[in-house]
C-alpha cells in the first residue's frame, strides 16, 4: 500500500549482498525519476486518485470484459532462454483466469475476504496482427549477445542497462506501438555477484512515457511495458527459478503481479510501515511484504475496512510478494482502479483496438479465396443482412445490406494487408473472420 509508486516490480532473491535483502527497487525507481524531475512524485499520486475516482464519476460497466492484446517479446542468449510457445499460451490462460477470477485456488481464499474479492473481467489474447497489419502469432524471438540485461548498477537507481531489453539497437526488441499492445518482454536479468550468477531481479513494470502521469521528459530511460525474468514466465516452465538453493514454486503470479502495476496497482503493504497504504480503501493494511510464505496467522496491522473491522494481513493477494501457490485474488477496489486506468490513461489499449479482435462466429461462414489477388466470396449457411469490411486500423471499407447466403466483393483496390469481415443475420447472429489482401 503505497502513495508514490506505480512504477513496477522487481524482486531480488534473498542471497545477494551478504545479508540485506533486496526484493523490489520500486521506490528508488521513483526518487530516481524524481531526482529527474521534480514534483513527478506528486503528479503520480495525482493519476492515481484520477483513475481511482472513475467509479465515483462514471457508469462502471458491470458486465464489460476488456480485451487487451498482448505482445511477447522473447529475447535470448541461450536456447533455454527461448521459452516454448506452449510457455507462453500457459502464461496467457494464467492471466485470464487471474484476471476473471477463473482460477481454481480461489477457494483457498479465507472467509474473511469474500466481501471484499474483485472480478476484474480482464482478458488477455496475443495479437493476430501486428503493427503494419501483417499475420502475426503475438510473439517475437530475439537472439542476442547480451548474456544479461541485469547489473549491479540498478541497485544505484539506474535502469539504463534493464531497459536494453527493449530497444532492437541494444541487443533487445523494439516496443510495438504501446498505445494498441502490452508489451512483454521474457529475458535473463540475472546478477553476476563475486563471480557468482544470481537470479535477482524477477521482474517490472512502468506506465508508458506518454501518459498524463508521466510528465514529458521525465523518463529517459524508461520505455512502457512489463519485464519477467524468464524463469518465471508460465507454470509449465522447465527452468527451475533457484533461491539461495532452494527451489521456488513458479506458477506464473510474477507475470500477474506486474500486470497489475502495468495496470495501476501497488503493492498491497505500502512499501512502508503500518502508516503505509496503497491508496485503495478495502486492501488491509500490513507492515510489510510477505517473503515467498503463506502465513495464515498474521496481522500485523489494525485497520478498519468498513464494516469488516479490522482484517488479517491478506497473503493471497496477488499484489503482495507472498508465496505464488497462496496468491488468489484481487480486491474489488484494485479492480475499480485497473478499471479507471483502463478507461483514462490506457483507454485506447482496450477501445476500439483492432489488434485485440480474434475470428468468432456464431453462423457457419466461408470465404474463398483467402488470401486473395482479386476478389472474395462469401458463403454463408443462412442468409446474411450485412457485411462490413474494416482494415488492420479498424477503418471501414466497405458495408453492404442484404447480401442473403453469398457474396462476391471486389478486393482489386484494397491495399495488401489484413482485412477484418464482419456479418451478421436478422435474427442478431454475428461473426468476423480475418482476410488477407495480397
Amino acid at each position: 500500500m503505497k502513495k508514490t509508486v506505480l512504477l513496477g516490480l522487481l524482486f531480488l532473491s534473498n542471497h545477494i549482498f551478504s545479508q540485506e535483502i533486496h526484493r523490489c527497487l520500486s521506490k528508488q525507481a521513483i526518487d530516481y525519476q524524481e531526482q529527474l524531475t521534480p514534483g513527478f512524485a506528486a503528479h503520480v499520486n495525482q493519476q492515481f486518485e484520477q483513475a481511482k475516482a472513475w467509479k465515483n464519476e462514471s457508469t462502471p460497466k458491470t458486465d464489460h470484459i476488456y480485451t487487451i492484446p498482448v505482445v511477447v517479446h522473447v529475447v535470448y542468449n541461450t536456447a533455454n532462454q527461448n521459452i516454448a510457445d506452449s510457455v507462453i499460451l500457459n502464461q496467457i490462460n494464467i492471466l485470464n483466469q487471474d484476471f476473471g477470477r477463473m482460477n481454481p485456488d480461489t477457494v483457498n481464499m479465507r472467509s474473511d475476504f469474500d466481501p471484499i474479492a474483485g472480478n476484474p473481467r480482464i482478458r488477455f489474447v496475443l495479437a493476430q496482427i501486428d503493427p503494419s497489419g501483417n499475420p502475426s502469432t503475438g510473439i517475437t524471438r530475439t537472439q542476442t549477445q547480451t548474456t544479461s540485461f541485469g547489473s549491479l548498477a540498478v541497485f544505484t537507481g539506474s535502469f539504463a542497462d534493464l531497459e536494453k531489453v527493449k530497444s532492437t539497437a541494444d541487443g533487445g526488441h523494439d516496443p510495438w506501438d504501446q498505445t494498441r499492445y502490452m508489451n512483454i518482454w521474457v529475458c535473463n536479468m540475472s546478477i553476476s555477484f563475486l563471480g557468482q550468477e544470481t537470479t535477482a531481479l524477477l521482474g517490472y513494470a512502468t506506465p508508458p512515457a506518454n501518459l498524463p502521469n508521466w510528465p514529458a521528459g521525465s523518463t529517459p530511460n524508461l520505455n512502457d511495458g512489463v519485464v519477467i525474468q524468464y524463469q518465471c514466465f508460465g507454470s509449465n516452465n522447465p527452468n527451475p527459478l533457484d533461491n539461495g538453493g532452494q527451489t521456488i514454486e513458479v506458477l506464473g503470479r510474477t507475470v500477474t503481479h506486474e500486470v497489475g502495476h502495468y495496470l495501476g496497482l501497488r503493492h498491497i503493504w505500502g512499501d512502508g510501515d503500518c502508516t503505509q497504504q496503497d491508496g485503495i480503501d478495502d486492501t488491509p493494511n500490513a507492515d510489510d511484504q510477505s517473503d515467498f510464505d503463506c502465513n495464515t496467522s498474521k496481522n500485523t496491522c489494525v485497520d478498519n475496512i468498513g464494516s469488516l473491522g479490522d482484517l488479517p494481513d491478506m497473503i493471497e493477494n496477488y499484489m503482495d510478494y507472498s508465496a505464488e501457490d497462496c496468491q488468489n485474488s484481487f480486491t474489488k477496489g484494485q479492480v475499480d482502479l485497473m478499471h479507471g486506468v483502463l478507461e483514462d490513461q490506457r483507454y485506447d489499449l482496450v477501445h476500439d483496438n483492432v489488434a485485440s479482435i480474434q475470428s468468432v462466429e456464431t453462423i457457419q461462414v466461408s470465404i474463398y479465396p483467402n488470401p486473395t489477388n482479386e476478389s472474395i466470396t462469401i458463403q454463408a449457411e443462412k442468409a446474411l443482412t450485412w457485411i462490413k469490411i474494416v482494415d488492420a486500423q479498424g477503418r471501414e471499407i466497405t458495408h453492404i445490406q442484404d447480401v442473403h447466403h453469398q457474396h462476391q466483393i471486389d478486393c482489386s483496390t484494397f491495399h495488401s494487408g489484413i482485412y477484418f469481415v464482419h456479418y451478421g443475420t436478422s435474427s442478431n447472429q454475428t461473426g468476423m473472420k480475418r482476410m488477407i489482401k495480397l
